[in-house]
Formats: C-alpha cells, structure tokens, sequence
C-alpha cells in the first residue's frame, strides 16, 4: 500500500502528511486528538540525512508538543550502503535516531511503529524496533537479512538455513514470523483508524517482545534468560 492510501484509510481528509523526497513528515487528527507522524517512502535507505530529519521531527515534537503521540511510517529498504554516509558517520546518525524516539518514550510520548510497505535492517532496527511497539499491515515485508547473505555471513549452507527457517521464524522473513517473534505486536487489518485507536489506547509503556515471543513459541529463550539476569541482580 502506498502512503497517500494508507494516510486517507488512517485520518480521512483529516492530515497533512507530505512526501518531502523520500522524508515523510505532517501531522493528523484521529478523534480530536493531533499525533505527528515521521517516517519514509519509496523503500528509501535510510542515510545520515534521511535519519537526521526524522529525529529532528521527535526532537521537534518532544520541545513544542509535549505528550503527543508519534507514528512512524516504515517503508525502507535498510541503512544506505554509501561510501559518503559511512564516511559522515552514518551508525552515529542512525543511533541519534534511535536515541530520540526512545527519549520521547520516556519523555511520555506514545511512539508506534506502522510498516505499511518494506522493512529492512538498519533503518528498521533503528525505528519501528524501539517504538513503544511496531505494528504491520499484513502485505507488508519484514526482513533483515535475505538467506543468501545469511549463509555468506554465517558460513552455514543456505539449503540449511531454508530447512531451519521452515519451523523457527528467527530464521525466517515475513509478517508473520516477527509477529511469531514479538517484535512486531499485531497485523492491522480491515478498520485501520480502529486499529490505531485500539494501538494508541492498549500499547503497554514497557516492553514486551520478549515475553510475546514466549507466549507464541517464535522467541523461546529470550523472556527466560531475561528472568535469570533479573533475579541475578
């Protein structure tokens, strides 16, 4: 689904969500209440710029809209694989992302994630990933590594990498793997402004991916050792 469609099925008339070449950014009305939303298109890399411009629409919101919600757009195909951002230092524009939304979490803010097309590695990690929870429309395309470049990186045959991401979402791309997993908390379908409002309303502040990848045997390990390392402490 394209943005345009997915922002009139969201707000209705209700927003002023623009395209600024692959930068989403705008604001919107769901029942009275104004949420600013940031994200991208295009299956756009998500460079020192790209990453730059989003956090200054957080940066922005937390200093002159305190409390108000933000939703992430995610469409991406994954950091920008470019000599100049690596140069630039793209890691430190991609953490100064990730540290604002979460400084908005703290500051009280609702932050959802929404990957309404293609998500990727990097730019998603550093997004959608450190809302207070990302959500996924059911078409959408969620991934952080295809098999082929798995097995280049981790020297394992792709034939067995496939027969394992058959039965293990960790594994395996796809919506509902990383449902499977927690790290995506629900697939919206049919009424999306209900979907948001029920998102907006429900979302717990803490975070429970590792707890939701137990209870639906996509993540098995990591609730448990969470456990152990708290009552280590």
């Amino acid at each position: 689904m394209d943005w345009k469609t997915l922002a009139d099925q969201l707000f209705g008339p209700r927003h002023h969500i623009v395209a600024d070449g692959s930068l989403l950014r705008g604001t919107a009305e769901l029942d009275g209440q104004t949420l600013t939303i940031a994200g991208s298109t295009d299956h756009a890399p998500i460079g020192v710029a790209l990453a730059l411009a989003q956090a200054r629409i957080v940066l922005d919101t937390i200093a002159q809209h305190p409390g108000r919600p933000i939703l992430l757009l995610i469409d991406t195909q994954g950091q920008q694989l470019r000599r100049r951002d690596e140069l630039l230092g793209i890691n430190r524009a991609m953490a100064h992302l990730g540290m604002a939304i979460d400084l908005a979490r703290r500051q009280g803010h609702r932050v959802l994630g929404l990957v309404y097309d293609q998500a990727l590695s990097g730019g998603f990690i550093t997004s959608g990933l450190i809302a207070d929870a990302c959500y996924a429309l059911p078409e959408a395309e969620i991934r952080v590594m295809r098999l082929p470049a798995m097995a280049r990186v981790t020297k394992l045959p792709e034939e067995k990498l496939a027969a394992l991401s058959a039965t293990n979402p960790v594994f395996a791309p796809g919506v509902d793997n990383y449902v499977a997993m927690g790290g995506v908390r629900a697939l919206w379908r049919g009424d999306l402004p209900a979907a948001l409002r029920a998102a907006l309303a429900d979302t717990p502040a803490e975070d429970t991916r590792a707890q939701d990848g137990f209870e639906r045997q996509g993540r098995r390990l990591a609730a448990p050792l969470v456990e152990r390392v708290l009552r280590a402490d």
